[in-house]
C-alpha cells in the first residue's frame, strides 16, 4: 500500500493500481491520440454486485471483449483502491465511463483479455467492513467481515458462470496494497487461477515494510499516506479525489521536529485520518496486532504458477516481494515461483521507462523490458498457452553497478559466499579483523538536532531518497564514516546485507542506522540533467557521489526481541545483529564502499528519545542526547556481513 503522497499523480496512480495509471492523468489528446483506436471500440464495459457466501455483494467491473469469435482468460485486480474509472481528475462510477487504458500495459490490452476489476470487501461501492490487511485466520469474524481466499473463491465461481467468451483460466496481479490481494486471494486456489504476479505486495508490515523497519517507525510516509487514505461509510464512490495534508512548510524536517513527539504529531490529524495510523503506532512491538496481519505463514496450497515483482529502490515495500516470494517456495513445491527485482520504486515498473532514478543512470528501459519481455509472456504462457521466446527464470534481478540483467536458479545465489567487512581504525574498512589501533569510534546523537535523510527540502517521502547523494550527512560530527581502498576489480555483492556491530550507549535506548555506500570516483562524467519533483536539484557531479545502496535502522530495545523490547544498561558493550535489507549491486573497479552510522533518520524514522520509555507515549522531557560508541577492537569487531559473488 502505497504510504506516500509525496508527488500526488504518482501516488495516486500506484493507489488505484497500475491498470488505471495512465486514467489518472488529464489527457490532453493530439492528432495521433485521436487516430488510435478507442478502448471503447474494442471493449464492453459491465459493472457487477457479485454475491459472496454471507450476502455481501463485492462491486466488481469488467471489461470483455467486442469480439465474440474467440475466448480470453480473466485478468483480475482486486484493490481498496477503487476500481471505478477516473475522468476529469474525478473518480466515477458507471459503464459510461471508460478509463484511457486497462490491464498491466498496453501489451495485454492489445493481445484481448476480460479485464476484473473488483472493489474489495468494505472499500467504495463493496458492502462489507473493511479490514487493514485482512488476517486470513483471524479466530471470529464481526458482521461483514471477510477472508479475501473466500472472496476470491466466491468470485471465481460466479464470472465463470456468469461471463461468457471465457477460456476458463484466470490470472490476477496488483501492486502494493493490490499486491497483498493478489497473495491472500490465491491461497487455496480456486483451480481456474493459472497465473499470479503479487507486485511490491504488502506483507508483514511490521517486519520490513511500511510500517516499521527494524522496530522503528517510517514516520513520514506514514504520516502522509494516512492522512489522505481514510475510511468511509460504504458502499459509497468517495472520495472521488484524495486530499493532501497541509503541511504549512516546505520541509517535513521542521514540520516534525517542531512537534517532537508523536503524540503532538497525531494532534495535527483529525478523528478520521487519525482512526488507522493510531493503532499503528500505539502497536510498537511485534504483538497480536501484527501477527495476524502477516500473510505470509498462510501462503499455502497454491496452485497457480507466481511471478512476485520488487523494487530495490521501493521506500513502502522493499521486503514484501522477498518475504512472498520464499515463503511461496518453501510451502508449495511443484508449482512456477518466479522472482523479479529491478532498480525500481515502488510500482516503477508499471509505468515509464526506467532508465533512471534521480542521479543514478541504469543504462536500459529496465521498465519497458519487463513490461514487455517477462510480465507479458507470463500470463500468457499460463493463460493462453503461448510459449514465450525466451523461458522466465525463476529469479530475474538487475544488478545495479553494473547495469545488467542477471538470471538465476534462486535467491540469493548459490555461488554468492558471506565475507565479513570489518570497521577499522581511522575511519578504514577491512576484509581483515582489525588487530590493534582504538577500540570505538563515538558521537554524541541529539534526538532535537537528529541526522535528516535527505539534503533537500521536502513533504511526504521523495522516492529517489534510496539512492540519493550521502555527501551531506557524512560532514556531520554524529555520523560515522568507514570507507574502503579503491576498488582494483568489480565487487558484486547479491542477498542479505547483515550488520554485526558492538556498541554502547549512555542512553537506556538508542537507534543504530545503518548506511551501505557506493562512492564514486573524483574523475566521474556529470549527471545528464533530471528535471521534476521526486529529484535532488537538477545540476550535480557525480565526481565522488555517495550513492546510498541500502540503509535501514535497529531500534535498540528490539535487538533481542522485536516482541519484548528491553533496555540497554548505560555504557554496557553489547553484540547487535539485524537484517539491513537485500541488494544486487556491483562495486565498479575505481569505486569506494562506503558505511555510514548514526542514531536517527529522520523525518523517515521517528524519532528515539534514547530513554526507554514507550515513544508512543513520550513526553518532551524524555528526550535527551546520548553518547553512542561503535567498537572495532579484537574480540569486539564490528562490520557488515554481505553475500559475495565470485568474480566474472
Amino acid at each position: 500500500m502505497p504510504r506516500q503522497l509525496t508527488v500526488l499523480a504518482l501516488s495516486l496512480s500506484l493507489a488505484f493500481g497500475a491498470a488505471h495509471a495512465a486514467a489518472l492523468e488529464t489527457v490532453h489528446a493530439d492528432e495521433a491520440q485521436a487516430a488510435k483506436p478507442s478502448l471503447r471500440e474494442h471493449y464492453t464495459k459491465y459493472e457487477y454486485r457479485i454475491p459472496m457466501r454471507d450476502g455481501v455483494r463485492l462491486f466488481t467491473t469488467v471489461y470483455v471483449p467486442k469480439d465474440s469469435s474467440k475466448s480470453y482468460p480473466f485478468l483480475i485486480q482486486r484493490t481498496p483502491y477503487s476500481a471505478g474509472t477516473q475522468h476529469g481528475g474525478e473518480l466515477h462510477y458507471g459503464v459510461d465511463f471508460m478509463p484511457q487504458s486497462i490491464g498491466p500495459s498496453k501489451e495485454f490490452q492489445e493481445a484481448g483479455y476480460i479485464f476484473v476489476y473488483q472493489d474489495v470487501r468494505g472499500r467504495y461501492m463493496s458492502e462489507g467492513k473493511w479490514q487493514e490487511m485482512t488476517p486470513h485466520a483471524k479466530a471470529q469474524l464481526t458482521a461483514g467481515e471477510g477472508n479475501e481466499s473466500r472472496d476470491m473463491h466466491d468470485t471465481m465461481e460466479w464470472l465463470l458462470k456468469h461471463v461468457p467468451n471465457h477460456n476458463g483460466k484466470a490470472g490476477i496481479y496488483g501492486i502494493s496494497y493490490p499486491g497483498f490481494y493478489t497473495s491472500a486471494s490465491i491461497i487455496d486456489s480456486h483451480p481456474a487461477i493459472k497465473a499470479a504476479s503479487p507486485q511490491a505486495p504488502v506483507t508483514d508490515l511490521f517486519m520490513g515494510d511500511d510500517s516499521y523497519h527494524g522496530g522503528a517507525f517510517m514516520l513520514a510516509a506514514n504520516f502522509d499516506f494516512y492522512s489522505a487514505f481514510t475510511e468511509e461509510k460504504n458502499p459509497t464512490p468517495l472520495p472521488k479525489t484524495w486530499n493532501r495534508f497541509d503541511y504549512d512548510k516546505a520541509d517535513g524536517y521542521d514540520f516534525f521536529l517542531e512537534k517532537l513527539t508523536l503524540s503532538n504529531i497525531l494532534g495535527t490529524l483529525t478523528d478520521k485520518q487519525r482512526a488507522l495510523i493510531q493503532p499503528t503506532i500505539e502497536n510498537d512491538s511485534y504483538n497480536g496486532f501484527w501477527k495476524e496481519r502477516n500473510i505470509a505463514p498462510h501462503l499455502k496450497n497454491i496452485k497457480a504458477a507466481v511471478l512476485t515483482v520488487g523494487g530495490w529502490f521501493d521506500a513502502e515495500d522493499p521486503q514484501g516481494p522477498l518475504t512472498t516470494y520464499h515463503a511461496i517456495e518453501r510451502q508449495n513445491a511443484g508449482i512456477f515461483n518466479g522472482l523479479v527485482m529491478g532498480p525500481w520504486v515502488h510500482g516503477g515498473w508499471a509505468r515509464g521507462e526506467g532508465k533512471s532514478l534521480g542521479h543514478v543512470q541504469f543504462d536500459s528501459k529496465t521498465s519497458e523490458y519487463f513490461r514487455s519481455k517477462i510480465q507479458f509472456p507470463f500470463f500468457e504462457q499460463h493463460l493462453k498457452g503461448v510459449k514465450p521466446a525466451q523461458p522466465i527464470s525463476e529469479v530475474t534481478v538487475f544488478e545495479t553497478g553494473s547495469n545488467v540483467w542477471r538470471q538465476y536458479t534462486a535467491w540469493p545465489p548459490a555461488p554468492a559466499k558471506a565475507r565479513t567487512l570489518f570497521l577499522a581504525p581511522d575511519g578504514k574498512l577491512s576484509w581483515q579483523q582489525p588487530s590493534g589501533g582504538a577500540a570505538f569510534d563515538e558521537y554524541i546523537a541529539d534526538p532535537r538536532r537528529p541526522v535528516p535523510y535527505i539534503a533537500y527540502p521536502a513533504t511526504g517521502v521523495p522516492q529517489e531518497y534510496a539512492v540519493s547523494d550521502q555527501r551531506f550527512a557524512s560532514t556531520r560530527p554524529d555520523v560515522l564514516v568507514y570507507q574502503s581502498d579503491v576498488l582494483e576489480e568489480d565487487l558484486t555483492v547479491a542477498g542479505p546485507v547483515t550488520p554485526k556491530l558492538f556498541v554502547s550507549t549512555t542512553g537506556t535506548d538508542a537507534d543504530w542506522v545503518v548506511k551501505l555506500i557506493d562512492v564514486y570516483p573524483h574523475e566521474y562524467p556529470e549527471a545528464p540533467e533530471q528535471r521534476g519533483r521526486d529529484v535532488a536539484p537538477p545540476k550535480l557531479t557525480m565526481a565522488g557521489y555517495q550513492q546510498l545502496v541500502r540503509g535501514n535502522p535497529l531500534r535498540g530495545k528490539f535487538r533481542n526481541s522485536f516482541e519484548k523490547p528491553e533496555p540497554f544498561v548505560p555504557g554496557k558493550v553489547e553484540a547487535i545483529s539485524y537484517h539491513l535489507g537485500d541488494v544486487n549491486h556491483t562495486f565498479r573497479r575505481g569505486h569506494r564502499i562506503m558505511v555510514q552510522i548514526q542514531s536517527s533518520w529522520f523525518p523517515l524514522v521517528d524519532l528515539n528519545p534514547q530513554t526507554f520509555v514507550s515513544i508512543p507515549k513520550a513526553k518532551p522531557e524524555d528526550f535527551k542526547k546520548a553518547t553512542q560508541r561503535v567498537y572495532h577492537a579484537p574480540g569486539q569487531a564490528s562490520g557488515l556481513q554481505l553475500m559475495v559473488l565470485p568474480p566474472q
